[in-house]
């Protein structure tokens, strides 16, 4: 099997990590979305919106977004576990995954996509949703250190996917000038430590 990755992309990097950090080994061949290598009618066959990451099975399967890959390795390989192993861990890591992926992640790549012209070859970028996109974006910060004050990690006392997510975000963040605070301390702490682990540098 194989993965169409894209290196400098957060949302390929949250698979990466999730793979580093169950140890699972994986080819991954690079796709350039700056030249819209994605959009191909050979890359379209093997996920019609054209987006990356994609994961190839050795049959030929397709499974695309990254949190489907994602649950797809943690059902073949549950330990550890990074969607949660009891029920409630399962809900709570489920509900910041999901808040983190709305009120952080998808700001930031929509403040990414109307601010910097990156893609203006094949969207209609609106400079002013794509400032406001990024201030909400950094209102959420806010949340998550006051979630941090209390919990080891996002969702609780484990690593999780909601942790990478929040760190891929963060990371890919700073490219639109948001920052964790010095005020967040919390925050500030969780990344140090989440930064250190191996599977950060995938």
């Amino acid at each position: 099997m194989k993965i169409y990755d894209t290196k400098t992309a957060p949302t390929p990097r949250r698979v990466r990590v999730f793979l580093a950090e169950k140890n699972i080994p994986m080819e991954y061949v690079q796709v350039d979305l700056q030249k819209g290598e994605n959009l191909s009618k050979e890359m379209r066959a093997k996920n019609p919106v054209g987006k990356i990451p994609i994961l190839e099975l050795d049959d030929g399967t397709c499974i695309s977004e990254s949190d489907a890959i994602c649950q797809y390795f943690e059902a073949l390989q549950p330990e550890p576990y990074l969607f949660g192993e009891t029920p409630l861990q399962k809900a709570q890591i489920a509900m910041w995954s999901r808040q983190v992926e709305f009120y952080l992640f998808m700001p930031i790549g929509m403040c990414f996509q109307h601010t910097t012209g990156y893609f203006k070859d094949r969207m209609n970028p609106i400079k002013e949703y794509g400032v406001e996109a990024g201030i909400n974006a950094s209102k959420f910060l806010n949340v998550l250190n006051r979630q941090l004050e209390k919990s080891q990690f996002v969702a609780g006392d484990a690593f999780s996917i909601a942790d990478i997510t929040t760190m891929c975000s963060i990371d890919f963040g700073r490219v639109v000038d948001v920052r964790i605070k010095e005020e967040h301390t919390a925050l500030q702490e969780w990344y140090k430590r989440v930064s250190a682990r191996p599977s950060a540098k995938a």
